[in-house]
Formats: C-alpha cells, structure tokens, sequence
C-alpha cells in the first residue's frame, strides 16, 4: 500500500487518504493493483470497505478528496454519545441521507407514550456529535417490531425528494417474513384495499372507494411442518401491508397476535426489511443495501421444528 505521486491515495497504517474524486472501485484497483478486480469486488460484497468509519458495498460509490477509506472486517465504525445507537447500524451515509438497519423493538420515530428510545433520537444524536447544526429528517419507518433497513434524510429537500417522487425513486424493497403453518402455494399475489379503523386496526376489504390498494408478492424460500418463510416484494407500502396481506393469505405472521397469530416463537414479529434499492435522489446513482435474515429467523427451521 504505498503512495506515490500519482496514486489516488496515501497509506497510513491500514488507513488510504483519498486526494481525488474517484468512483470506489476504480479507486480500490488503483490504490492495490496487486489484488484481482474480482477481489476488489468481493471486499465490498463481503462488506470489508468502510468510507470515514460507514460500511460501502455500492462499487460505483463516489469518493471525495479528504475522504478516509480503511479494508478491514467487523461491524459498522459509529459514533455512540449515548447507549441509543446499540439499537441500529450505519450501513451508508453521504451528504445527502443515511441508512441504517434497526433491531426489532425500537420505533423509527417518537410515538405518543415514547419520545426518546427511537431511531431519529439515536441519530439526532449522532449527527449532533459529528456534525454540528445537522439534522435528520424521517423519509419512512418499519415498525417497532420489524427489524432491518431504513433511509433517513439529512434535509429537509431530500426527505421531499424522496418522499415526493417514492415510487420512481425507491427501486425494490424486499421483506422476509414467517409465517403461521405451511404456505402450499410457491408464490402469488395478495392484492386489497387497505383502511384503518378509530381503533388504529387495518382491515382488507374489495371496495376501492373505502380504501387503499395494496398489492404484496410473495414467493415462499423454505418451509418446515408448521412454519414459513416468505420473501415479500412491495408494489405499493400502506401500513401493516404485509401483516394484513398474510392474515388474508391464511398464514399470519409469527407473533403478530394483531392481525390473528396464535404463537409468538420468535419473540418477536417475525418481519425483516432485508433488501432496499433506489436511486439517490440527488446523485442519481444506483443504491442497493441488503441486511442479513436474522438467525432467529433460520433457526425456526433447523431440523426438530
């Protein structure tokens, strides 16, 4: 890893200096032109590139001069001012946006009666301590019980752009979910209209005068004798859509005791948002996240079960 003079970087310990704007691949190459480009690739497919301290796998992601790029292994470098930020990972942060992946348990946002043990608190937080005047803006939310990956804005134009244009922008998003009993059907569609009662209740009707549409697509990845698991893909995102659109389908979601599950084996909702890609709304860039399906989840279908 040494510099020279018309390197793209200056080694320091395991640490390269990025002096020139550089998409990261061709940056990756030139900075260790003993490594393969398939090498190169498999770092950011295995998440082993941290840019300032953030895991990047996007091999298009644009680096700045100043910026810091470290090959290593591990969980996501993030600044923690308080115990808030156990609750989620910084998988990507530019300028503009950050993602993160959530445990389940914590809400996105405060709710009526919690205030301070949300994502947005957490990273309020963050963004205090390592960007001073920052500030962070919800584009959507996963409920409290859904684990996985969730965009937040760092302005109030991006939080719009996002927002104002979701369907264009917001590319695929991909849930993984377990259901109640053995799925027979190996995929479909579940399609209704979606309205929620004074009781804050979704029901699924047929009028589309009374609701929403909605339409899930499921495809089923693994079964056991008396559970499911379903990899979910999105046309639309009303609230509680897939756990609404499983109690239709006949097969709730694990411990979903709202929308008709009788056992909670995971401790848990057994909902997962595994897959998020859309295009940057200020770079245009192609983004694509992925976070891993808990092992919770797997275990539920390891042999005895």
């Amino acid at each position: 890893m040494k510099g020279t003079s018309n390197s793209l970087a200056t080694s320091q310990s395991s640490c390269l200096k990025v002096t020139e704007s550089v998409e990261l691949l061709k940056y990756l190459l030139a900075s260790f032109p003993n490594n393969s480009r398939s090498c190169a690739k498999g770092w950011l497919a295995h998440h082993k590139v941290f840019v300032n301290g953030s895991m990047v796998s996007q091999f298009n992601h644009l680096l700045k001069a100043g910026d810091e790029v470290h090959i290593g292994a591990g969980k996501v470098a993030i600044a923690k001012p308080d115990k808030q930020h156990d609750d989620f990972s910084i998988v990507f942060e530019d300028d503009y946006l950050i993602v993160v992946d959530k445990r389940a348990g914590i809400l996105t946002m405060a709710s009526a009666d919690e205030k301070i043990h949300t994502v947005y608190h957490g990273l309020s937080h963050y963004m205090k301590s390592t960007h001073p005047g920052g500030k962070i803006f919800i584009v959507h939310r996963l409920d409290r019980e859904t684990s996985g990956l969730v965009v937040f804005a760092k302005s109030e134009k991006v939080q719009h752009l996002f927002q104002d244009d979701w369907k264009q922008v917001v590319t695929d998003r991909i849930y993984v979910a377990i259901t109640e009993g053995v799925v027979l059907k190996d995929e479909g569609v579940v399609e209704s209209y979606l309205f929620e009662s004074k009781s804050l209740v979704v029901h699924s009707g047929t009028n589309p005068e009374k609701g929403k549409r909605a339409v899930t697509n499921y495809k089923v990845i693994r079964r056991s004798k008396d559970f499911s698991m379903l990899e979910l893909q999105l046309d639309t995102g009303r609230k509680n859509q897939i756990r609404v659109h499983m109690q239709d389908l006949g097969h709730s979601v694990v411990g979903d005791k709202k929308y008709g599950a009788k056992g909670n084996p995971l401790g848990r909702l057994g909902l997962h948002a595994k897959r998020l890609s859309f295009v940057h709304p200020v770079t245009h860039q192609s983004m694509n996240f992925q976070s891993p399906t808990p092992k919770k989840f797997l275990h539920l279908f390891c042999k005895g079960h």
